[in-house]
């Protein structure tokens, strides 16, 4: 199966209340799964991360094995492609979980995407944060 991950993380302050939010879309644009929560006082990068992580977990389990990924964290996308490395010690285990995901799947694509073109899963992330 095929689909398309959009992640995002925030953090309301930096650090300060966070929330990580993923939406898996099928081909047509039909929404598959979404998966968000709160994640307490955070930075933003832990909360993209994570947004990553659980959007991974979720597309595992449906069974999915060609990813599409689509993110608005130029910072994080840089990371996984070994543009940057990650210098932060509190980032390293967050990366190193997501590459071990990634290598699940038969095939994945990551790409940055504007903030705009990454609307769902930044709303799910407010919505999160607005119900604290």
């Amino acid at each position: 199966m095929e689909a398309t991950l959009f992640a995002d993380g925030g953090s309301r302050g930096n650090p300060g209340h966070a929330a990580s939010g993923a939406v898996l879309m099928a081909e047509g644009g039909a929404v598959l799964r979404e998966v968000g929560r709160y994640l307490g006082i955070e930075t933003n990068n832990v909360a993209e991360w994570t947004a990553l992580i659980d959007g991974l977990c979720a597309a595992k389990e449906l069974g999915v094995s060609r990813l599409a990924i689509r993110l608005d964290s130029e910072l994080v996308v840089r990371q996984l492609s070994g543009q940057y490395r990650v210098k932060h010690e509190n980032l390293r285990p967050l990366y190193t979980r997501a590459k071990a995901l990634l290598s699940d799947f038969e095939a994945v694509e990551i790409k940055h995407v504007p903030r705009k073109e990454n609307k769902l899963a930044d709303a799910l992330v407010n919505r999160i944060l607005d119900e604290r």
